[in-house]
């Protein structure tokens, strides 16, 4: 019953919450930039007798992001848990997540949320939990030594590569929580309009619902995280619009969103 009332409830972990609105949550360290404009070529990587160009592919504010920043996320996506069933990350999706992130963290940097900075426990914790638990990891045994040796070498990761990744993810929800969720009331009334007309409509007829008492906490979570989602969407928008954004790899683009179609002059005027 505890399963099924979860799912019900449509209940996620507070980690879930920059997955929801960053599809993170997927964090990955940035490399040092200059301040200056970038240089096309930024480092040389030997890769199998081959020299491997890494370039610069993107530039927000004037931090650059890298075609390695692009490879990294894209191979840190194995560690999403709200990627299932989503397919393989592309390219140009997973430079639009480094571009989202670029701006928060230097929203960060400009707030001084030093109080953000999750601990090293914190950061242990959540790895623990990420291989007994993401199922990736369960069907690849990652709670093992070994086996987490094995996951991280199958898909080209290191141990460094994750653990930035968490602390940098936990960093960002600590300050989503911090800077949205303050000062976000819930009412009673909004708890009962969603148990009648949200949760109690998801029980077949004949089965019992849990009684408003037992189930309230967690429709009041679920009302927040959906408010703090909305606020965040809105300010990721306008840092979006405000700052200097330049994709330098016309493939990378995202395509222009499509216009909605014309109606015609006799929808306009009600069929008149």
């Amino acid at each position: 019953m505890r399963r099924r009332l979860s799912t019900r409830l449509g209940i996620v972990s507070r980690q879930s919450v920059v997955l929801a609105c960053l599809c993170a949550a997927k964090l990955v360290v940035t490399h040092a930039q200059s301040p200056q404009a970038p240089a096309p070529i930024v480092r040389d990587q030997v890769v199998r007798d081959q020299v491997v160009l890494d370039r610069v592919v993107a530039v927000v504010n004037n931090q650059a992001i890298l075609t390695s920043d692009i490879d990294d996320e894209i191979r840190l996506s194995v560690l999403d848990p709200v990627r299932g069933g989503m397919g393989v990350l592309t390219r140009t999706r997973a430079l639009d997540q480094l571009i989202g992130r670029a701006l928060i963290q230097q929203q960060m940097r400009q707030e001084d949320t030093e109080a953000a900075e999750p601990s090293q426990e914190e950061v242990d914790r959540r790895l623990l939990e990420i291989r007994k638990e993401l199922p990736a990891c369960v069907r690849e045994n990652c709670s093992t030594d070994s086996g987490w040796s094995a996951f991280l070498s199958a898909h080209e990761l290191t141990p460094t590569l994750v653990e930035t990744y968490l602390r940098h993810r936990l960093e960002i929800l600590r300050f989503i929580e911090t800077r949205f969720r303050q000062g976000i009331n819930i009412s009673p009334e909004e708890i009962g309009d969603y148990y009648k007309n949200t949760l109690l409509p998801q029980y077949a007829k004949g089965e019992t619902a849990p009684p408003l008492e037992q189930v309230s906490a967690r429709i009041q979570e679920i009302l927040l995280q959906q408010r703090v989602n909305v606020m965040f969407d809105d300010w990721l928008g306008n840092l979006r619009k405000q700052g200097d954004i330049e994709v330098l790899d016309p493939a990378l683009e995202a395509p222009a969103p499509q216009a909605p179609p014309a109606q015609s002059k006799s929808n306009n005027n009600g069929g008149n």
